[in-house]
């Protein structure tokens, strides 16, 4: 068992542009203050708005021990509540996406409106107040059809600097008439961090990523220019070429291109969009698009691929055709959910503009390999030869930032813990 103060000594002792210490990675104690302080006082990703369409659709995610009910309003505005009872406790949805008039309680019918107000509670009596046993409520918050929830009584209000940036690099990628084409679940035998870290770079992605580095280049997350032979200098180059010949194309066209990055704030995020190879249009391994109906109204294929990444659980993909999303949940210190799902136009047809194999081949391989690799860096930092190791300041930066971000995120949870004693 690790003591509160056994991990501020591990925060504390933390050295930057290495791994973390192995207890990150594998200790329960250090999990449970993930999910409280990482996960239970930030803004994550965990849904898109394709997925509650219509008013009464309704889906369900888990995060740590609490289950969290997102419902879209008659108004088509998402609400958002603990997934319990307020009589004796049970759960209200079980499911993991359903379609719901009002949200009943299946154990005794306590019955509640889409605003989460207690409206029929039999048996308990002329003097029993209803408005007082409503259901308690979760922030929500929609940017161009992401969905972001936020349990904390007062949620980072820097969502809103996201949501400024990051609206005109989105909208036109249109989210609202888009359809989920497919949705994949897979566990990683990894720690949640581990599955972060391991995105937050593409050191790993030749020879790993045979499917991934057709479209997509290794150098758009960094290289180091002095260890490339002949043929890998030509390459960089000409991406680099590509990168400012295309980003002047689509800044011209009115798509916001250009690289933001914002990784130290509360809510940390980074965007920017990057060329693809050879035809140029989608991550598909001919490189053209996957579904032939368009997203928004564009009518150029050849938009490269808009990455985006939030602190702390996601990734996302935007191309001119489909749009793939990742959202990163723990179930345990050693067991990650990274939830995928691609989007289509929603007047896309299967089989006729699109076939699903196609869509997903190459991230449905890509996050195998992923996973793969994840399961050998936790079994790694389980061996009493792991310490932490140096991150290359050329490939991995952004693995740092996300590091220092999580570290800085413990130690203002621990100031905010020692300011509140003081002040009792």
């Amino acid at each position: 068992m690790r003591s509160t103060s056994d991990i501020q000594t591990l925060v504390n002792r933390r050295e930057k542009n290495k791994s973390l210490e192995a207890p990150f990675y594998n200790s329960a104690e250090i999990l449970d203050l993930d999910i409280d302080v990482i996960f239970g006082k930030h803004w994550i990703f965990v849904a898109v708005d394709p997925e509650l369409p219509e008013p009464g659709d309704c889906v369900t995610v888990e995060v740590g021990k609490a289950s969290i009910l997102i419902l879209r309003g008659d108004d088509m505005e998402l609400r958002a509540f603990h997934n319990v009872c307020r009589h004796r406790g049970a759960r209200l949805i079980d499911e993991r996406a359903t379609t719901i008039g009002n949200i009943v309680c299946r154990y005794h019918g306590w019955t509640y409106n889409e605003d989460g107000d207690l409206i029929l509670a039999e048996h308990m009596g002329s003097g029993f107040d209803k408005s007082c046993h409503g259901l308690k409520t979760v922030h929500v918050r929609s940017v161009a059809g992401l969905i972001f929830i936020c349990l904390a009584e007062n949620a980072p209000a820097d969502i809103e600097d996201l949501a400024r940036t990051m609206e005109p690099y989105l909208a036109p990628h249109d989210i609202a008439n888009c359809k989920v084409a497919h949705t994949a679940e897979l566990i990683e035998e990894g720690n949640w961090k581990l599955t972060m870290e391991n995105n937050r770079e593409c050191y790993h992605c030749e020879g790993n990523h045979p499917q991934l580095t057709v479209p997509l280049s290794e150098f758009g997350f960094g290289f180091s220019p002095d260890e490339l032979d002949e043929r890998r200098s030509g390459d960089v180059k000409k991406y680099l070429e590509s990168v400012e010949h295309d980003h002047k194309r689509w800044e011209s066209c009115g798509l916001p291109s250009a690289e933001e990055e914002h990784l130290a704030n509360v809510t940390g995020f980074r965007t920017m969009r990057l060329p693809l190879s050879w035809e140029g249009e989608s991550h598909t391994l001919d490189t053209k698009v996957a579904s032939k109906k368009l997203l928004g109204n564009f009518t150029d294929a050849k938009l490269g691929g808009l990455s985006f990444w939030t602190h702390p659980n996601s990734w996302h993909h935007f191309m001119s055709d489909h749009i793939v999303t990742f959202s990163v949940l723990p179930l345990s210190p050693n067991r990650t959910l990274v939830r995928t799902t691609w989007l289509v136009h929603k007047d896309a047809i299967e089989n006729e503009d699109y076939t699903l194999d196609n869509l997903t081949q190459v991230w449905t391989m890509t996050n195998l390999q992923d996973a793969m690799l994840v399961r050998l860096a936790q079994l790694g930092s389980e061996q009493r030869a792991y310490e932490p190791g140096p991150y290359s300041t050329f490939t991995e930066p952004h693995v740092e930032a996300f590091c220092d971000w999580y570290i800085k995120r413990l130690q203002d949870h621990f100031a905010e813990d020692k300011a509140g004693i003081a002040a009792e």
